[in-house]
């Protein structure tokens, strides 16, 4: 057996933790993506949001039950590898760590488009430059450096959205800044054609944009191995999940359709805009674009630590390069932050030179990538608790709510996802695209790994051992089945 003698400092806490939770649903997907979906289903976004947010909960609830039964580096995908098999650990924990680079690089480039609204002399390239060079930084240092630098960007963030929310509820109240004429409340929202004005097609049409609004989510769990007391830290964060999509989501999207009816917003700027324009103030552009390159920067930063934290726990399976596993003195896996610099250096690079079409195309494997993240999420989680039946272990001390039929139903949905992008013409590609992926990975897989890359992580079992090591994380041993 292999042990490792190099470990990950635990340096989150769970005030780290629990903001982290709350940033991870603020961004890109919500300022500008929620346009496309209310597009989509009308007034039932509401309801797509509250189901596909119920789903991603349960989600949540299966990887917080594995986290705080194994707290781990690599967290899902040694969940795979342990309970599904290592060519499963394989494929999750690469897709993972694609899903992130491809959001990250998308990322970079819309920091880039930001500053130049406030900078339209300066070349973007500079901006994205500076960008990288500050993530690469912050994810060099003590991961509590990590830790706080969330914290304060998702502070911003919250409060950003609060405000949105207590904005747009004056206006439907008082009516500010609209015509007289105007009727802010549910009969502006019902008006054009009811709760379900393009019919449940249109309901079910948003779903991939929504599922791909709640996308990263999943990256709490990989702070489980570096988390100064995960089981308190982890139940905590993800206990928030419901707030999160009740506030952020159905709240705050349930006022904008109540101030603006749902088909005049046509996604050419971010629905916000409109909030802020409405209260009358001059400066609700910058309000905004200041807003946007906090989340812009937090959600580099996040995409950032989880791959790489991914990429080490891939290293630590056999399934990356050794050097991935290499720890700093501050307790922080080096290569594979330098990695994903130089990545997000690259991808900017092809970003500039590739055409719309074929980067979308690109886009949407993070959409198929997410929702098979997940899957392989609640499949581990299954096997997991089938395992604990059998073998007659202590019973998790964060269990899934409603098992087994939760966890099932979730399943199902997310199948029933899968299938939606390959009938909606739209997302068609991302279903193609996604299957490709798979398959590439399948032939790595058999040809490139060797040895222990084809053995089943054996992962050390917490539960009843009162708030874990205080220093360090436990490392996995690997046996062969």
């Amino acid at each position: 057996m292999a042990q490792f003698a190099q470990a990950l400092a635990r340096g989150l806490t769970v005030r780290h933790i629990r903001f982290m939770a709350l940033g991870s649903a603020i961004g890109t997907g919500l300022f500008y993506g929620s346009a496309a979906a209310i597009q989509a289903a009308g007034p039932a976004v509401l309801l797509a949001y509250a189901i596909g947010g119920a789903a991603v909960f349960l989600v949540m609830r299966a990887l917080g039950e594995m986290a705080v039964r194994h707290p781990v580096s690599g967290s899902f995908g040694q969940y795979a590898s342990r309970y599904l098999g290592p060519f499963a650990g394989f494929i999750t924990g690469w897709t993972f760590a694609f899903e992130m680079a491809i959001v990250a690089i998308a990322d970079v480039t819309a920091f880039g488009i930001y500053m130049g609204f406030w900078f339209p002399d300066v070349p973007r390239w500079i901006w994205i430059l500076a960008v990288v060079c500050l993530i690469a930084a912050l994810n060099l240092m003590r991961v509590k450096v990590f830790g706080e630098t969330e914290f304060w960007l998702s502070i911003i963030k919250v409060a950003a959205i609060i405000a949105m929310i207590a904005g747009g509820a004056a206006i439907v109240v008082f009516g500010f800044g609209l015509p007289d004429a105007a009727n802010p409340g549910l009969g502006t929202m019902l008006a054009s054609g009811g709760f379900f004005a393009n019919g449940f097609w249109g309901l079910l049409a948003s779903f991939s944009i929504v599922m791909f609004a709640f996308g990263g989510i999943e990256t709490i769990g990989i702070t489980a191995g570096e988390a100064e007391n995960p089981k308190k830290a982890i139940p905590a964060a993800i206990n928030t999940v419901p707030v999160r999509i009740l506030l952020f989501y159905v709240c705050t999207l349930g006022v904008l359709m109540m101030i603006f009816p749902w088909n005049q917003i046509d996604g050419e700027t971010s629905p916000f805009v409109q909030i802020f324009d409405a209260l009358g103030i001059p400066a609700a552009a910058h309000i905004l674009n200041a807003v946007v390159i906090t989340a812009a920067i937090s959600a580099i930063n996040s995409d950032t630590f989880g791959a790489g934290r991914m990429m080490y726990g891939l290293a630590q399976q056999g399934h990356a390069p050794a050097s991935f596993a290499k720890i700093s003195r501050h307790g922080v896996p080096w290569m594979t932050v330098a990695t994903m610099t130089a990545v997000l250096l690259v991808g900017v690079v092809l970003n500039a030179l590739l055409p719309e079409s074929l980067f979308l195309i690109i886009a949407s494997i993070a959409t198929f990538a997410t929702v098979w993240v997940w899957l392989m999420i609640l499949l581990s989680h299954i096997a997991m608790k089938r395992e604990i039946a059998r073998k007659k272990l202590p019973a998790s001390e964060f269990a899934v709510p409603f098992w087994p039929v939760a966890s099932y139903a979730a399943l199902a949905f997310m199948v029933f996802v899968v299938v939606l992008l390959g009938i909606m013409p739209g997302t068609r590609v991302a279903l193609v695209v996604g299957v490709a992926w798979i398959a590439v990975l399948f032939v790595a897989y058999h040809v490139g790994i060797k040895g222990k890359g084809h053995v089943r992580a054996e992962l050390v079992d917490e539960t009843g051992t009162g708030t874990g090591p205080a220093t360090g994380t436990v490392q996995p041993e690997y046996i062969d089945r």
